[in-house]
């Protein structure tokens, strides 16, 4: 059975870092691509940043380009998201992914899922 467990939420000041990881129980989790999507209270779950599985190439969203880096170690079984910079909007619950798809910034791409880290940045 495949768990992805997303570890490293909380509550942090406007301007502040936090660096989420997803740990994954995969023994081909170097075949996989990894994304990370968040979903905030009353909103679609929405893409975030992605990475192919050789680290090669990475993606992310407008709203948070420049200030989260996506990364990954294959021999960890392990994607992180840095987050710095927070802002109040990007108060939600995060949820790491793996897929075959790369780049893929649509959900229903990806076939593993976690069970989600919350984040909350206040003002």
């Amino acid at each position: 059975q495949v768990q992805l467990v997303e570890s490293g939420g909380g509550l942090v000041q406007a301007g502040g870092s936090l660096r989420l990881s997803c740990a994954a129980s995969l023994r081909t989790f170097r075949n996989y691509a990894m994304g990370w999507f968040r979903q905030a209270p009353g909103k679609e779950r929405e893409f975030a940043a992605s990475i192919t599985w050789n680290e090669g190439n990475t993606l992310y969203a407008d709203s948070v380009k420049g200030r989260f880096t996506i990364s990954r170690d294959n021999a960890k079984n392990t994607a992180y998201l840095q987050m710095n910079s927070l802002k109040p909007e990007d108060t939600a619950v995060y949820y790491c992914a793996v897929g075959f798809k790369a780049l893929s910034t649509y959900s229903l791409e990806y076939d593993y899922w976690g069970q989600g880290t919350q984040v909350t940045v206040s003002s």
